[in-house]
């Protein structure tokens, strides 16, 4: 099972990742210390290992990995300002997202997220979409709630995010099963 290539929603175009992606990923939110503070990888100093990481992207969706990430743009433009992730495992789906700190408030990744758990719902062997974030980010609980999953709980010591620790880290779970 596979994800659309693209999709858009009234203020964003969603793509697969290029590596020529990498300089302008690297300047809306890869590089930013704030952007990445919650996140399982550290920001980049360098656009080459973004680069290679948006190639492997690549290679995700062309050997079907169950492992789909996209980049999203604002709506007539081809710029990314963030990137949204689904894992297709069994009879779930596992979404990440990211967005840059010029775009956060407006409700883009809400928007975002509310199409791709509509899609994954509609598929007949997913019954579960879900995502998570740290008990420290109630913005990204916020996010999923507004794109209509139900806070389920707190996964204690579930998630490394490098950033505030080594060790890991209580997250909220939210989901919106069928």
């Amino acid at each position: 099972m596979r994800p659309p290539d693209t999709f858009n929603t009234p203020r964003l175009f969603a793509r697969r990742p290029r590596p020529d992606d990498a300089p302008a990923v690297f300047a809306a939110y890869a590089s930013d210390p704030t952007v990445t503070k919650y996140l399982s990888w550290p920001p980049y100093t360098e656009v080459a290992p973004l680069a290679e990481f948006l190639q492997q992207r690549m290679h995700d969706w062309a050997n079907e990995t169950g492992h789909y990430g996209y980049l999203l743009c604002l709506a007539g433009t081809d710029t990314p300002i963030g990137s949204i992730g689904v894992i297709i495992h069994g009879n779930h789906a596992v979404f990440g997202y990211v967005l840059g700190r010029a775009h956060w408030g407006r409700g883009l990744m809400t928007e975002a997220l509310r199409y791709l758990i509509a899609w994954a719902l509609a598929q007949p062997a997913i019954f579960r979409a879900c995502a998570f974030c740290d008990v420290e980010n109630p913005a990204s609980a916020r996010v999923m709630e507004k794109a209509g999953m139900t806070r389920e709980g707190i996964l204690r010591r579930y998630h490394v995010a490098p950033n505030l620790s080594p060790d890991p880290r209580d997250c909220i779970m939210c989901a919106k099963v069928r």
